[in-house]
């Protein structure tokens, strides 16, 4: 027995040799930062002479600037030059800048002037000038919005409200619902799929209810797009093939809205647009499929110049987008409903692309930026200044804040509307318009946020009708399955 318990009392002593050797260990080679989410320490090494990782390691006091050629990061501002040579994203930039389509900034629109007549639609370089590598144009945070907001006066505060109030029940009271899944989507929304696909049904229902209302507006043909009809009339298919040679998707991330497009109708070729790189792509199932011609380019949406596009040329496409954040929306209306002259008229066949249809599905109106957006004339026709409509598009956020279930089934605005009394906030003894939005009913944020993004997405559609395309706001899903559920639908 007492050989035993020397035995298990060295075996004991080991074990806890050993783990204060590897807890010694670790402290040394791990990075001490604390993630609370996941009850450890960062499991990065730490830089030289720091106990904390390149990601966790205190940033000097010195100025730290966006990077010119990607904003997705920053650098100190003294070493700007010596990172500009080694940049990562150098060469992607550079071989981007020897593109056709690349014009820095034609889909951007402008600070101060309303460019929503021009013909040119952006700020683009001359031609003949080299390209060169510039940042981003900064753009207004929405903590920079909730600041201003904050500081405005009680009253002025309390103007604003009513001014959103007044103008929302004259222009933008009534937005239509319009959820349509085609049969076309059945092979889908009736999981019959490929396995190895991603399926998540929210998705798959907004996706089919973007293409349902494409057909339900007559872009799509109905007869005999679906990819499951094996015989179909061949006069029917030319046309179809006249009206839809090819899809662009705009801000496509992965392309599983392309999919769903593909396995049900007819499409030959497809342009999908986005700036990032993602893994998981559909990109490989779709280049699978003999008949259909698959182009991913890696560009903003800003700096794209559609017509120059090589693949395109002479060919009439529909252009469609799954939650397109904030001014990217704006610049895809611009990339694709651009005003033309009769000249560009008689020519574009030959020369140029042409919009058949459009389904744009908006999003974030949060981060919506008052140079990019589309309708200025129209905001400012209201009487929302530019500071007004940063307000306007942080409100906006609230809309989603709220829950959206059986409660909130906001079906009588006037009703509603009601509860958001602004002369109790007038009367309070609140200190400021800080603690009146700390202090306001969940129900009263989220009504006022949905408010400010059908006042802000009834301009864009203004502004598409005012191209002479035949367009609608709608709300394509229900609450329920995504609070962001306005779709812009045109058909030219």
């Amino acid at each position: 027995m007492k050989h035993r318990r020397d035995r298990e009392g060295l075996v004991v002593g080991f074990k806890m040799s050993w783990e204060a050797g590897r807890e010694e260990m670790a402290s040394r080679s791990h990075c001490k930062f604390w993630l609370p989410k996941k009850n450890r320490f960062c499991a990065n090494s730490p830089l030289l002479n720091s106990t904390f990782c390149g990601n966790h390691t205190q940033r000097s006091d010195a100025k730290w600037i966006l990077c010119p050629i990607d904003p997705s990061h920053s650098v100190l501002d003294e070493n700007l030059e010596s990172h500009l040579s080694r940049c990562p994203f150098l060469k992607q930039a550079q071989s981007l800048s020897c593109q056709t389509f690349y014009q820095k900034g034609i889909n951007a629109g402008r600070e101060d002037n309303d460019d929503d007549d021009d013909d040119e639609g952006g700020e683009g370089e001359e031609e003949g000038d080299e390209h060169k590598i510039a940042p981003k144009d900064s753009t207004f945070t929405s903590e920079m919005k909730r600041n201003a907001v904050y500081a405005l006066s009680v009253p002025q505060f309390c103007e604003l409200i009513a001014k959103i109030k007044t103008l929302h029940a004259s222009i933008c009271n009534c937005i239509p619902h319009s959820y349509r899944i085609p049969e076309a989507c059945s092979i889908w929304t009736n999981r019959q799929v490929d396995k190895k696909l991603p399926y998540q049904e929210k998705h798959v229902l907004q996706q089919a209810s973007i293409l349902g209302n494409l057909e339900e507006f007559g872009v799509f043909k109905k007869s005999c797009l679906s990819a499951t009809s094996e015989h179909c009339d061949s006069n029917a298919e030319s046309e179809s093939d006249k009206d839809v040679s090819a899809v662009v998707e705009f801000g496509a991330g992965r392309g599983y809205l392309t999919q769903m497009l593909a396995d049900c109708y007819g499409i030959k070729k497809v342009l999908l647009v986005e700036r990032k790189s993602y893994k998981l792509k559909a990109d490989r199932s779709l280049r699978q499929k003999e008949s259909l011609v698959l182009e991913r380019l890696r560009i903003d949406i800003e700096d794209l110049n559609l017509n120059a596009v090589e693949s395109l040329r002479g060919v009439g496409y529909v252009a469609i987008g799954k939650h397109l954040c904030g001014p990217a929306t704006d610049m895809t209306l611009r990339c694709c409903v651009r005003p033309q002259t009769h000249e560009d008229a008689a020519t574009q066949s030959q020369s140029s692309c042409y919009l058949r249809g459009l389904a744009i599905a908006t999003c974030c109106h949060h981060l919506c930026q008052w140079k990019n957006y589309i309708n200025k004339r129209y905001m400012s026709d209201l009487g929302f200044t530019k500071e007004d409509f940063h307000a306007i598009s942080w409100f906006t956020s609230w809309a989603v804040d709220a829950d959206h279930g059986s409660e909130f089934s906001v079906t009588d605005w006037s009703a509603q509307l009601e509860i958001m009394n602004e002369k109790k906030w007038l009367e309070s003894d609140l200190s400021g318009v800080g603690d009146i939005v700390r202090n306001m009913e969940p129900i009263d944020r989220a009504l006022l946020g949905y408010m400010c993004k059908d006042i802000i997405d009834a301009g864009r559609l203004k502004w598409v009708k005012a191209q002479r395309l035949k367009s609608e706001l709608v709300k394509y899903v229900p609450f329920t399955i995504s609070p962001e559920n306005h779709l812009l639908v045109a058909a030219g």
